[in-house]
């Protein structure tokens, strides 16, 4: 007697197209899932595979994944220690790495992940030489210039997740002050992903109306309404998240899964992405850093020509020189 199967299905095609959106996140700790979950959740992919160490942890995160597909428009998710599972990844998204520990820096990390990041990298891009790799692991904007050199693709096809979260805090901060929307307040924070970030206090606006319009100290210490501790609370706010709950993951899950509708819908919306700078508001030397980006299927296709203040330009400069400065002391 037919199977079910058999007698449910007459066979038209013997097998799958490949898919045209997949993504692989590489880390199922709390980020990557973060990620993988707000991925999935918004219909960004149809395909999702996870590859991590921890062979118990990945079987019980596809499976806890796996069982909710009838509310997730039926993507196809899958998971493997072998990096084999990645194999035709249009986005390869790298969460993976040691967890910044409380008081730490994102750039005490530097050496510890550099050294994951070798086994990571040139097995990705040999199962998917056509991929964009999105480096969310901190310091990420080191880390990214790891992933580039490790990987040998061109530099718009390896982006760090960068500042496009501490934008965003900025951004929820200002509405907080102002009670509108998060989406109705415009602000900017460039530079690294960590202490020395710059927030570009010249372009802050709602509606069109910069801040500085109306109070030129806005983000100066001379401003009697301290606009400028804002920026203090984004950069404080990663360690106090991580002090009271132990680590940070939904908020930069949302960050990513925004960046990968970007890439993979091909929208040509504007991001604060890590990307390389040199020549960028007169940097020379070879780093990663944030600045406004074009992102579309071929990864940043423009970095916004942003007109910053001497001050400001002066701030992203020292961003640059000690990210260099990092950079020199790594080990290959």
């Amino acid at each position: 007697m037919a199977s079910i199967k058999e007698q449910l299905f007459s066979e038209v095609a013997e097998s799958e197209p490949s898919s045209v959106n997949k993504v692989t996140v590489v880390g199922i700790g709390q980020v990557g899932m973060a990620c993988a979950f707000s991925i999935l959740t918004q219909n960004v992919s149809s395909e999702l595979a996870l590859i991590d160490v921890a062979v118990d942890k990945l079987q019980g995160e596809l499976m806890d994944l796996q069982h909710g597909s009838a509310f997730i428009k039926n993507a196809k998710i899958h998971a493997d220690t072998d990096f084999s599972v990645s194999a035709g990844s249009r986005l390869c998204i790298i969460t993976a790495g040691a967890r910044q520990r409380p008081g730490e820096s994102r750039l005490d990390l530097v050496q510890r992940n550099t050294d994951i990041f070798k086994g990571i990298i040139p097995k990705l891009v040999e199962y998917s030489p056509n991929t964009i790799l999105l480096v969310v692991s901190n310091p990420v904007d080191i880390l990214t210039y790891v992933a580039w050199k490790l990987s040998g693709l061109p530099k718009n096809r390896v982006i760090g997740s960068g500042t496009n979260l501490d934008s965003s805090r900025l951004r929820f901060l200002m509405s907080q002050r102002l009670n509108i929307a998060p989406t109705s307040c415009h602000g900017w924070i460039i530079g690294e992903h960590g202490d020395s970030s710059v927030p570009v206090w010249s372009g802050v606006n709602v509606a069109g109306v910069r801040l500085r319009e109306l109070n030129p100290q806005v983000g100066t210490a001379a401003d009697p309404e301290k606009w400028n501790e804002l920026h203090t609370e984004v950069v404080n706010s990663a360690y106090e998240v991580i002090k009271l709950k132990g680590y940070t993951s939904w908020a930069i899950g949302l960050s990513v899964a925004a960046l990968t509708s970007s890439i993979l819908r091909n929208t040509n919306n504007v991001h604060a992405v890590s990307t390389l700078v040199n020549g960028e508001h007169g940097i020379k030397e070879p780093v990663y850093l944030s600045l406004p980006c074009v992102l579309n299927a071929n990864g940043v296709s423009h970095i916004v020509k942003q007109i910053l203040t001497e001050a400001e330009t002066e701030q992203l400069q020292k961003s640059a020189a000690l990210m260099h400065q990092v950079q020199q002391g790594l080990k290959w």
